[in-house]
Protein backbone atom coordinates (compact mmCIF):
# COMPACT_ATOMS: atom_id res chain seq x y z
CA UNK A 1 0.00 0.00 0.00
CA UNK A 2 1.45 3.40 -0.41
CA UNK A 3 2.00 5.26 2.74
CA UNK A 4 -0.07 8.76 3.53
CA UNK A 5 1.07 10.73 6.44
CA UNK A 6 -1.08 13.02 8.01
CA UNK A 7 0.55 15.91 10.62
CA UNK A 8 -2.39 17.26 12.18
CA UNK A 9 -2.93 20.33 14.31
CA UNK A 10 -4.58 17.98 17.00
CA UNK A 11 -7.10 14.70 18.27
CA UNK A 12 -10.18 15.60 18.61
CA UNK A 13 -13.66 14.21 18.19
CA UNK A 14 -14.68 16.01 15.52
CA UNK A 15 -12.04 14.59 13.46
CA UNK A 16 -13.67 11.55 13.59
CA UNK A 17 -14.59 9.90 10.21
CA UNK A 18 -10.64 10.28 10.06
CA UNK A 19 -10.15 7.85 12.84
CA UNK A 20 -13.17 5.53 11.88
CA UNK A 21 -11.52 5.27 7.63
CA UNK A 22 -8.37 4.00 9.45
CA UNK A 23 -9.89 1.60 11.77
CA UNK A 24 -11.88 0.45 10.12
CA UNK A 25 -9.71 -0.33 6.51
CA UNK A 26 -11.80 2.14 4.90
CA UNK A 27 -8.28 3.70 4.00
CA UNK A 28 -6.44 0.39 3.06
CA UNK A 29 -9.19 -0.37 0.69
CA UNK A 30 -8.12 2.16 -1.60
CA UNK A 31 -4.14 1.34 -1.37
CA UNK A 32 -3.64 3.49 1.34
CA UNK A 33 -1.40 2.94 4.52
CA UNK A 34 -2.97 6.17 6.47
CA UNK A 35 -0.99 7.17 9.68
CA UNK A 36 -1.21 10.50 11.86
CA UNK A 37 0.95 12.83 13.96
CA UNK A 38 0.60 15.45 16.54
CA UNK A 39 3.80 17.59 16.70
CA UNK A 40 4.12 20.02 19.29
CA UNK A 41 3.99 22.68 19.17
CA UNK A 42 1.43 22.55 16.33
CA UNK A 43 2.71 24.74 13.87
CA UNK A 44 5.46 21.90 13.13
CA UNK A 45 2.98 20.79 10.50
CA UNK A 46 4.21 23.03 8.44
CA UNK A 47 7.52 21.94 9.08
CA UNK A 48 6.38 18.31 8.16
CA UNK A 49 4.59 19.54 4.68
CA UNK A 50 8.30 21.56 3.89
CA UNK A 51 10.41 18.45 4.57
CA UNK A 52 7.93 15.97 2.70
CA UNK A 53 7.59 13.60 5.70
CA UNK A 54 3.85 14.62 5.25
CA UNK A 55 1.44 14.37 2.79
CA UNK A 56 -1.46 16.36 4.68
CA UNK A 57 -1.55 18.89 7.06
CA UNK A 58 -5.54 18.72 9.06
CA UNK A 59 -5.99 22.11 10.54
CA UNK A 60 -7.68 25.62 10.20
CA UNK A 61 -7.99 27.07 6.78
CA UNK A 62 -7.38 30.15 8.06
CA UNK A 63 -3.50 29.06 8.09
CA UNK A 64 -3.87 28.51 4.18
CA UNK A 65 -5.64 31.65 3.86
CA UNK A 66 -3.08 33.69 6.04
CA UNK A 67 -0.24 32.16 4.51
CA UNK A 68 -1.33 32.79 0.64
CA UNK A 69 0.91 35.51 -1.03
CA UNK A 70 2.77 35.98 1.68
CA UNK A 71 6.01 33.80 1.36
CA UNK A 72 4.19 29.94 0.52
CA UNK A 73 1.24 28.84 -0.91
CA UNK A 74 -0.81 26.42 0.87
CA UNK A 75 -3.96 24.57 -1.20
CA UNK A 76 -6.79 22.78 1.18
CA UNK A 77 -7.99 19.58 -0.63
CA UNK A 78 -10.55 17.99 1.97
CA UNK A 79 -12.64 18.74 4.85
CA UNK A 80 -13.48 16.34 7.95
CA UNK A 81 -15.39 18.95 9.81
CA UNK A 82 -18.21 21.23 8.88
CA UNK A 83 -18.85 22.94 12.56
CA UNK A 84 -16.94 24.61 15.46
CA UNK A 85 -16.28 22.32 18.44
CA UNK A 86 -16.02 24.69 21.01
CA UNK A 87 -18.36 25.94 23.76
CA UNK A 88 -19.29 29.18 25.53
CA UNK A 89 -19.27 28.83 29.38
CA UNK A 90 -20.95 31.31 31.73
CA UNK A 91 -20.85 31.84 35.38
CA UNK A 92 -24.35 30.95 37.01
CA UNK A 93 -27.63 30.20 35.06
CA UNK A 94 -27.58 30.37 30.97
CA UNK A 95 -31.77 29.64 31.49
CA UNK A 96 -33.02 32.48 29.26
CA UNK A 97 -29.58 33.49 27.91
CA UNK A 98 -28.80 34.53 24.03
CA UNK A 99 -25.56 36.07 22.28
CA UNK A 100 -26.37 39.82 22.17
CA UNK A 101 -24.91 43.19 23.55
CA UNK A 102 -26.85 43.62 26.99
CA UNK A 103 -25.20 40.20 27.88
CA UNK A 104 -21.68 40.69 25.90
CA UNK A 105 -20.30 44.24 26.22
CA UNK A 106 -17.63 45.34 29.30
CA UNK A 107 -17.46 41.34 29.69
CA UNK A 108 -14.49 39.72 30.19
CA UNK A 109 -14.33 36.05 27.69
CA UNK A 110 -11.35 34.00 28.57
CA UNK A 111 -10.31 31.83 25.60
CA UNK A 112 -7.17 29.46 24.67
CA UNK A 113 -4.94 30.10 22.20
CA UNK A 114 -2.98 27.36 22.31
CA UNK A 115 -3.59 25.68 18.93
CA UNK A 116 -3.32 28.60 16.85
CA UNK A 117 -6.08 31.66 15.90
CA UNK A 118 -9.37 30.41 15.17
CA UNK A 119 -10.54 29.96 18.51
CA UNK A 120 -10.46 34.04 18.92
CA UNK A 121 -11.37 34.30 14.91
CA UNK A 122 -14.50 32.75 15.10
CA UNK A 123 -15.59 33.50 18.47
CA UNK A 124 -15.36 37.57 17.34
CA UNK A 125 -16.89 36.67 14.18
CA UNK A 126 -20.20 35.35 15.87
CA UNK A 127 -19.78 38.64 18.15
CA UNK A 128 -20.09 40.61 14.66
CA UNK A 129 -22.54 38.47 13.23
CA UNK A 130 -24.96 38.92 16.30
CA UNK A 131 -24.42 43.11 16.28
CA UNK A 132 -21.69 42.94 18.75
CA UNK A 133 -18.55 44.89 18.43
CA UNK A 134 -15.80 42.42 19.58
CA UNK A 135 -14.04 45.84 20.89
CA UNK A 136 -16.75 45.99 23.21
CA UNK A 137 -15.63 42.91 25.66
CA UNK A 138 -12.77 42.10 27.01
CA UNK A 139 -10.11 39.36 26.47
CA UNK A 140 -7.79 36.86 27.89
CA UNK A 141 -6.53 34.86 25.48
CA UNK A 142 -2.76 34.30 25.90
CA UNK A 143 -2.65 30.87 28.07
CA UNK A 144 -3.54 27.82 27.73
CA UNK A 145 -7.22 25.69 28.29
CA UNK A 146 -5.40 24.19 31.55
CA UNK A 147 -4.42 27.50 33.48
CA UNK A 148 -7.27 29.16 32.30
CA UNK A 149 -10.02 26.87 33.10
CA UNK A 150 -8.21 26.55 36.66
CA UNK A 151 -8.81 30.67 36.63
CA UNK A 152 -12.34 30.44 35.18
CA UNK A 153 -13.41 28.94 38.24
CA UNK A 154 -11.52 30.42 40.29
CA UNK A 155 -13.21 33.55 39.55
CA UNK A 156 -11.81 34.85 36.96
CA UNK A 157 -14.01 36.76 33.68
CA UNK A 158 -17.24 35.72 32.99
CA UNK A 159 -17.34 33.68 30.09
CA UNK A 160 -14.93 30.94 29.25
CA UNK A 161 -14.97 29.60 25.46
CA UNK A 162 -13.51 26.00 25.21
CA UNK A 163 -13.78 22.78 23.62
CA UNK A 164 -17.50 21.21 24.19
CA UNK A 165 -16.01 17.95 25.75
CA UNK A 166 -14.14 20.69 28.50
CA UNK A 167 -17.50 22.52 28.84
CA UNK A 168 -19.99 19.87 29.68
CA UNK A 169 -17.66 18.36 31.90
CA UNK A 170 -17.03 21.38 33.88
CA UNK A 171 -20.31 22.25 34.13
CA UNK A 172 -21.68 18.91 35.21
CA UNK A 173 -18.85 19.01 38.06
CA UNK A 174 -19.48 22.99 39.44
CA UNK A 175 -22.71 24.06 39.65
CA UNK A 176 -21.85 27.23 39.32
CA UNK A 177 -20.68 27.08 35.90
CA UNK A 178 -23.37 26.47 32.68
CA UNK A 179 -23.25 26.14 29.25
CA UNK A 180 -24.95 29.06 27.01
CA UNK A 181 -23.84 28.11 24.16
CA UNK A 182 -22.90 25.08 21.89
CA UNK A 183 -20.93 26.56 18.79
CA UNK A 184 -21.57 23.12 16.46
CA UNK A 185 -25.07 23.66 17.27
CA UNK A 186 -25.05 27.68 17.37
CA UNK A 187 -22.91 28.32 15.18
CA UNK A 188 -23.41 27.73 11.84
CA UNK A 189 -21.72 25.87 9.26
CA UNK A 190 -17.51 26.68 9.19
CA UNK A 191 -14.51 24.74 7.12
CA UNK A 192 -13.30 24.26 10.82
CA UNK A 193 -11.09 21.41 9.78
CA UNK A 194 -9.23 20.46 6.46
CA UNK A 195 -6.49 18.89 4.80
CA UNK A 196 -4.00 20.96 3.07
CA UNK A 197 -0.62 20.84 1.57
CA UNK A 198 1.63 23.57 -0.18
CA UNK A 199 0.76 24.07 -3.66
CA UNK A 200 3.44 23.39 -5.50
CA UNK A 201 3.22 19.80 -4.32
CA UNK A 202 -0.36 18.85 -6.25
CA UNK A 203 0.97 16.68 -8.88
CA UNK A 204 -0.75 14.75 -10.85
CA UNK A 205 0.00 11.30 -8.62
CA UNK A 206 -0.14 13.57 -5.44
CA UNK A 207 -3.69 14.24 -6.64
CA UNK A 208 -4.40 10.84 -7.25
CA UNK A 209 -3.52 9.77 -4.00
CA UNK A 210 -5.97 12.22 -2.63
CA UNK A 211 -8.52 11.46 -4.44
CA UNK A 212 -8.48 8.09 -3.10
CA UNK A 213 -8.11 9.61 0.33
CA UNK A 214 -11.30 11.57 0.01
CA UNK A 215 -13.05 8.38 -1.39
CA UNK A 216 -12.42 6.62 1.90
CA UNK A 217 -13.06 9.41 4.14
CA UNK A 218 -16.18 9.95 2.40
CA UNK A 219 -17.14 6.09 3.14
CA UNK A 220 -16.00 6.75 6.64
CA UNK A 221 -18.67 10.12 7.03
CA UNK A 222 -21.33 8.03 5.59
CA UNK A 223 -20.78 5.19 7.87
CA UNK A 224 -20.85 7.54 11.49
CA UNK A 225 -23.84 9.48 9.77
CA UNK A 226 -25.34 5.78 9.63
CA UNK A 227 -24.67 4.33 13.25
CA UNK A 228 -25.74 5.85 16.42
CA UNK A 229 -23.01 6.46 18.57
CA UNK A 230 -23.86 3.77 21.18
CA UNK A 231 -23.25 1.08 19.14
CA UNK A 232 -19.78 1.74 18.99
CA UNK A 233 -19.36 3.62 22.60
CA UNK A 234 -16.42 1.24 23.21
CA UNK A 235 -14.63 2.46 19.96
CA UNK A 236 -14.83 6.03 21.13
CA UNK A 237 -14.11 5.40 24.58
CA UNK A 238 -10.89 4.03 23.14
CA UNK A 239 -10.25 6.70 21.05
CA UNK A 240 -10.81 9.27 23.83
CA UNK A 241 -9.81 7.43 27.22
CA UNK A 242 -9.75 11.25 29.15
CA UNK A 243 -13.45 11.95 28.46
CA UNK A 244 -16.39 9.91 29.94
CA UNK A 245 -18.30 7.66 27.42
CA UNK A 246 -21.77 8.83 27.83
CA UNK A 247 -20.11 12.74 27.23
CA UNK A 248 -18.58 10.81 23.94
CA UNK A 249 -22.18 9.39 22.86
CA UNK A 250 -24.16 12.71 23.27
CA UNK A 251 -21.49 14.96 21.61
CA UNK A 252 -21.01 11.96 18.46
CA UNK A 253 -24.75 11.82 18.06
CA UNK A 254 -24.82 16.20 18.60
CA UNK A 255 -22.64 16.54 15.96
CA UNK A 256 -24.24 13.95 13.21
CA UNK A 257 -27.74 15.64 13.69
CA UNK A 258 -26.18 19.17 13.77
CA UNK A 259 -23.95 19.02 10.31
CA UNK A 260 -20.15 18.44 11.60
CA UNK A 261 -20.07 15.74 8.92
CA UNK A 262 -20.89 16.31 5.63
CA UNK A 263 -18.93 15.30 2.56
CA UNK A 264 -15.07 16.08 1.81
CA UNK A 265 -15.82 18.60 -0.51
CA UNK A 266 -14.85 22.11 1.61
CA UNK A 267 -18.40 23.61 1.65
CA UNK A 268 -18.34 27.11 -0.60
CA UNK A 269 -20.89 28.85 1.96
CA UNK A 270 -18.78 28.10 4.67
CA UNK A 271 -15.76 28.82 3.31
CA UNK A 272 -16.81 32.58 2.06
CA UNK A 273 -18.46 33.36 5.65
CA UNK A 274 -14.92 32.44 7.37
CA UNK A 275 -13.09 34.29 4.89
CA UNK A 276 -15.02 37.42 5.74
CA UNK A 277 -14.43 36.28 9.18
CA UNK A 278 -10.82 36.06 8.90
CA UNK A 279 -10.94 39.61 6.90
CA UNK A 280 -12.62 41.52 9.71
CA UNK A 281 -9.90 40.22 11.84
CA UNK A 282 -6.94 41.62 9.88
CA UNK A 283 -5.88 37.98 9.31
CA UNK A 284 -6.03 38.59 5.76
CA UNK A 285 -6.70 41.58 3.87
CA UNK A 286 -9.52 41.09 1.84
CA UNK A 287 -11.22 37.29 1.24
CA UNK A 288 -9.80 35.40 -0.84
CA UNK A 289 -12.16 33.45 -3.94
CA UNK A 290 -13.00 29.55 -3.25
CA UNK A 291 -10.83 28.42 -6.29
CA UNK A 292 -7.47 30.69 -4.77
CA UNK A 293 -7.81 28.51 -1.44
CA UNK A 294 -9.14 25.11 -2.62
CA UNK A 295 -8.77 22.60 -4.85
CA UNK A 296 -11.85 19.61 -6.08
CA UNK A 297 -9.47 16.07 -6.27
CA UNK A 298 -12.82 13.76 -6.01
Amino acid sequence: MESFHISATGHSLNYLPQYIAQRHGFFAEHNLHVTISVPSPWDNVLVDLANGTADAALGGIWVPSMYRNRGKNYTAFAQVANRCPLALLKKGSAKGWKLDVSNMQGKAVLMKSGNGASVGLFFKMLLRENGIDPNAVHYVQDLEGAMLRELFEGGMGDYFVIDIVTARRMAAQNPDVSVAMEMATDGDEIPWSVYYNESANFTPVVKDKQRRFCIALQKATDWVLDHDAEQYKDELADLFPAAPAETLVELTNMYRRNGMWTTPEVARYGFDRWQKGLADGRLIEEPFDYEDIVIQVS
